[in-house]
């Protein structure tokens, strides 16, 4: 086996193994149920490409980013995107027979997608996997082959989250899905701020 293969595929099989039980999972799972599974894997695979890029270009200078920082915004983001998503969920009267009338879509697929791209590049900022592809990098002197890897490793971690919230989402009511959501989000923000705290 060549070396950038072996690159591929541990890079691959790290990351994989990394993101399936991780928050950028949950995060997918979560937004498919709230948006158009098709705008929200847009947004992940562009989320993603951006951090796969930002982890071969640095490398292992991105294990300096300090914790606590990375911790706080990225619970300030999902906080905001809880936010969003309970109001919505709880939104009663003129909005909701709106939201009817427009056949349960509540979002355009250009703000389904940028929501998705900046939930989850921010829940992907300083995560294991983009760590582990920069430490890869920097050990492997394989970029292309690493790259490679934990790109398509996050695509396929994304693609199975859609396909599962997309089942989810049509045995479930929109309003339901919208409260589960944010009040998921609310958790992986508190989270986030207890890592802030306890670093």
């Amino acid at each position: 086996m060549s070396a950038a293969l072996l690159a591929f595929v541990t890079t691959f099989a790290l990351v994989t193994a990394v993101e399936l039980p991780d928050k950028t999972f949950v995060a997918t799972l979560v937004l498919t149920t709230r948006f158009r599974h098709d705008a929200v894997l847009v947004g992940a695979v562009a989320a993603f490409v951006g951090q796969a890029l930002i982890a071969v270009g640095f490398g292992s200078a991105l294990t300096f980013l300090p914790d606590q920082l990375v911790s706080v915004i990225v619970g300030a983001l999902f906080g905001l995107g809880a936010a969003m998503l309970l109001r919505e969920g709880f939104r009663t009267g003129e909005d909701s027979a709106h939201d009817a009338a427009r056949g349960g879509a509540p979002a355009t697929f250009r703000r389904a997608s940028l929501t998705s791209f900046g939930v989850l590049f921010a829940a992907e900022w300083g995560d294991a996997s983009q760590l582990a592809t920069a430490g890869l990098v920097a050990r492997s002197a394989q970029p292309f082959a690493v790259g490679l890897g934990a790109l398509t490793a996050l695509i396929t971690v994304a693609t199975v989250a859609v396909l599962l919230g997309r089942k989810i989402r049509s045995r479930l009511r929109p309003r339901l899905l919208q409260r589960v959501a944010g009040f998921v989000f609310a958790g992986l923000s508190a989270l986030a701020f207890g890592n802030a705290l306890l670093g």
